[in-house]
């Protein structure tokens, strides 16, 4: 199977998940508290199951890693991880900035995202070394090189850890602009040259993964607090940035004491 196939799979996947959501976005719902507290609702759940039943018809040997509906075959090359719907505190108090996310590992490493916008109708995907793109056409970062100018986002996970907390807040008001939220999109938003800086903790691989290609295809730098690159096992921690300059300096302000 091609690069080509497996973008066309991807799409297919987060095609078939963008209507799901809309059918239950800003109507009456039950939410329901995961064990760590955090919400989900049916709306969750049918979007992934549309989401597997696209990748069972297309690469049923291929592994899964879904936030919703468990994972398999994970020892197989190729595995998809998949966030039905990233943001679902957004989705049940209205908010239209929920994402499908769509990630694939290449022998670990992640070489295809999506992020799909579906209360706004936007889609962005990424291909590892072929470059990133907005509803079909290419997007880069800003090349913004310098925190004092760079517009920064501390996304919608806060640290639960203390140490983690005071390095994360360190980042407010450290830019010419900060802001606070909203989960996913606010990464393809600095893809799209839009925002320079964006920092958060505390997330899944399901949250995290798609991301990367997206960053790293439109020129961004993204990786754990450690400068690390983030896998299926990373921390949970993510510092992306426009350019390479500004990621350092951001770690920089990371690492001090």
């Amino acid at each position: 199977m091609t690069l080509d196939d497996l973008l066309a799979t991807a799409l297919a996947v987060s095609e078939a998940a963008r209507p799901v959501p809309l059918g239950y976005f800003r109507k009456p719902l039950e939410v329901i508290a995961k064990a760590d507290a955090s919400p989900v609702t049916i709306a969750d759940r049918e979007t992934e199951r549309v989401m597997r039943e696209v990748l069972a018809a297309r690469v049923p040997e291929h592994g899964i890693f879904g936030e919703e509906h468990g994972r398999e075959r994970l020892e197989h090359r190729f595995v998809w991880v998949l966030d039905p719907i990233d943001g679902t505190r957004s989705f049940i108090t209205g908010m239209p900035l929920f994402n499908s996310l769509v990630a694939l590992l290449d022998d670990g490493i992640p070489v295809i995202g999506v992020v799909d916008t579906p209360a706004i109708g936007e889609r962005y995907h990424a291909v590892s070394g072929r470059g990133a793109w907005f509803d079909g056409r290419p997007i880069r970062t800003s090349g913004c090189t310098s925190l004092a100018d760079a517009a920064v986002y501390r996304a919608g996970h806060a640290p639960t850890d203390p140490d983690s907390a005071r390095r994360y807040h360190r980042f407010a008001a450290a830019g010419r602009v900060d802001r606070y939220g909203y989960d996913a999109y606010v990464y393809a938003l600095l893809a799209a040259g839009h925002i320079d800086l964006v920092v958060e903790t505390d997330l899944e691989p399901y949250d995290y993964l798609a991301l990367v290609p997206l960053v790293e295809a439109a020129g961004g730098v993204i990786t754990d607090w450690a400068g690390a690159p983030l896998r299926l096992h990373s921390t949970g921690e993510v510092l992306a940035a426009a350019t390479a300059e500004l990621h350092a300096e951001a770690l920089a302000v990371l690492r001090a004491d």
